[in-house]
């Protein structure tokens, strides 16, 4: 190799840790012409786990080095969300430790090769900004290197927080669980259980009066907003007594959620037939 290839190289040592991916566009980005990408691969100092994504070998690709990847190599503004957020928190211990799909939430499409990755899980995507205003992350990208000195440095804009991976450390963006309940309950009843929520919200006692007051007014989902305090009620946690109803937005009407199910005469939603409002 010349010289200049070899100072290549120690810049990828450098910039790209092993076991973590990216796309041609940002090796190309950096002076990383298709011809030394496929030196370096015929070499084996870069493996193609898909075509046009490059990695540093290092064992089998996991989802969240995927995801790390996503957000603090390319800087693509994805965070994990949902029941996979919950999930990670222990808000479900019951549930199996390998998580299948993982929920991702984003500002715009991820790039179509995350799909074609074998990362041990798939990935599926939702638009994070469809009932909550869009994160403002202009403020400073996500670095490997970012330290977290105490649990008060976690909190992110939007209610995100920032988790640790890895031997390394490295920073996972994932939803508050004052966040990930909200995107929890949106998918009710196509792709998640009444019993699941249930389940979920019966965990949630250490929860952030002031937190979750900011995102149920900023919510314009009016199912969801509904929902939330159906299960609520139901479980009487003590933080439901700071969160002022009279500033939240539950719009007029009925809405049927649970098709079959029974109306619940306090928030005018169809729930399953074997849900009370109060336990």
């Amino acid at each position: 190799m010349t010289v200049q290839s070899g100072k290549k190289l120690n810049w990828l040592d450098r910039e790209l840790p092993e076991g973590l991916v990216v796309d041609a566009a940002w090796l190309e980005a950096h002076g990383y012409s298709r011809s030394l990408r496929s030196q370096y691969v015929a070499a084996g100092w870069l493996e193609q786990p898909t075509r046009g994504v490059f990695r540093r070998p290092r064992g089998s690709l996991s989802w969240e080095q995927v995801v790390i990847s996503l957000q603090a190599v390319l800087h693509i503004p994805v965070s994990v969300g949902g029941r996979t957020a919950l999930e990670l928190q222990g808000y479900a211990h019951y549930l199996s430790q390998s998580l299948q799909v993982i929920q991702l939430y984003g500002d715009t499409k991820l790039p179509g090769w995350v799909s074609k990755l074998s990362a041990g899980s798939n990935f599926e995507f939702h638009n994070r900004t469809r009932f909550l205003p869009k994160i403002d992350q202009t403020t400073g990208k996500l670095s490997l290197s970012a330290h977290v000195l105490d649990e008060s440095e976690n909190t992110q804009p939007g209610a995100l927080r920032i988790t640790r991976w890895g031997q390394w450390n490295w920073p996972l963006v994932i939803s508050s669980p004052e966040r990930a309940i909200l995107e929890l309950l949106d998918e009710l009843p196509n792709k998640e259980t009444f019993h699941l929520v249930d389940v979920m919200m019966e965990g949630l006692v250490n929860v952030s009066p002031n937190r979750m007051q900011q995102l149920l007014e900023a919510a314009t989902s009016i199912k969801v907003k509904r929902l939330f305090f159906f299960f609520a009620d139901r479980h009487r946690h003590r933080w439901l007594d700071h969160i002022v109803r009279d500033k939240i937005d539950l719009g007029k009407g009925k809405r049927m959620i649970f098709k079959g199910g029974k109306l619940d005469l306090k928030y005018h939603i169809t729930v399953p037939e074997d849900l009370n409002a109060v336990q």
